[in-house]
């Protein structure tokens, strides 16, 4: 009887946080399809009693927001594909190449996880600065081929390879490259999907360095233009709501195309940790 009960109150708590998680997301789709002012009414409406296009017509027109999204795609699709070759080869060497360092370089990389990103902000605007990168797509997107995490999430992984397997391939007279990339990588899909997903998330979501590094409206991602929305637009919560949707919706397709390869990934990780 203990143990039913017990079952069914942590149903219960699951099922209560699913709706606190999911609520505002509904809320925001919903929001989003409402006419202006209908959202800050009282009591609020949970869903629109005329669903309208309204506000992404305006999105996409009078705002220009397609502009943003073309930027923010560029932008991160460029970023997740070059940062997974960058972290993939560094993983690859520091798992699996021997010379002299590698341990000490490793962790001199580690510990440069305990320093605020934004702690290095100022000193790369500098650099990009001198390198005419400023207010172009290649300033945000050159400090993010490669980082830490990625190295060391790649790295842990590839360690599980078996040495046996690239040694055969050696002996059989295959090269470092090709045995990194007809061998290792076809291996290394799960935590390639799951650092992808990690990587178009925060480039996507990234608010701050696109900020500091673009000056021309006409380059601004998706966060940055929706940001700007708000001076002007303050008390237009359904035109909020939608730039919200936009901006979360090309992440969550992703993440849903993703996902098998994604839960893999973490699988493997926890099994190999």
């Amino acid at each position: 009887m203990n143990r039913a009960f017990e079952k069914v109150a942590l149903h219960v708590a699951l099922l209560a946080g699913a709706f606190l998680t999911l609520f505002p997301l509904f809320w925001m789709i919903s929001a989003s399809f409402m006419r202006a002012g209908e959202a800050t009414t009282f009591p609020p409406h949970l869903v629109p009693q005329a669903a309208t296009l309204d506000e992404y017509r305006q999105l996409f027109t009078r705002l220009n927001i397609g502009r943003a999204f073309f930027s923010s795609t560029v932008v991160s699709v460029s970023v997740t594909i070059l940062s997974l070759l960058f972290n993939s080869m560094a993983g690859y060497a520091f798992a699996k190449l021997r010379f002299g360092g590698r341990e000490r370089l490793f962790g001199l990389l580690l510990s440069a996880l305990v320093i605020p990103a934004q702690v290095g902000m100022l000193p790369l605007f500098l650099i990009l600065k001198e390198m005419h990168l400023v207010n172009t797509y290649w300033g945000v997107i050159i400090p993010s081929l490669a980082s830490v995490f990625g190295i060391f999430l790649i790295r842990q992984f590839m360690l599980s390879i078996p040495t046996e397997l690239l040694e055969a391939a050696r002996i059989d007279g295959a090269g470092e490259l090709r045995i990194y990339w007809s061998i290792v990588m076809p291996l290394a899909r799960p935590i390639l999907a799951t650092l992808a997903i990690f990587t178009f998330m925060s480039t996507w979501n990234d608010f701050m360095w696109p900020l500091i590094v673009l000056t021309d409206q006409s380059r601004y991602t998706l966060p940055v233009s929706i940001a700007s929305l708000v001076g002007e637009h303050a008390q237009d919560v359904e035109l909020m709501m939608a730039g919200s949707v936009v901006t979360v919706l090309p992440v969550l397709v992703l993440f849903l195309v993703l996902q098998r390869y994604y839960i893999a990934g973490l699988m493997v990780g926890s099994v190999k940790g």
